[in-house]
């Protein structure tokens, strides 16, 4: 987590953690940078209605973090 300027802790992350992420992420980072709760999140990847790109591998499943940039406006 990281300390916003009211010195609080935020759940989200910053645009520096976005942009420094690899080509494809866990769940629960994806989650983070989009401000969803864990269950939440899951639930939504289960149902096929995540709002970007999920690859099921295994039983794990990956964010494209393209789609992820795209979506939060941050995409080259």
């Amino acid at each position: 987590m990281r300390e916003n300027p009211t010195g609080t802790r935020s759940k989200g992350m910053s645009r520096e953690e976005v942009l420094a992420l690899p080509a494809a992420i866990d769940l629960d980072t994806s989650n983070r940078a989009l401000g969803l709760g864990r269950s939440k999140g899951y639930e939504l990847a289960k149902r096929g209605e995540y709002p970007c790109k999920v690859l099921r591998l295994g039983k794990a499943y990956r964010v494209v973090t393209a789609d992820l940039l795209d979506l939060l406006g941050l995409a080259a």
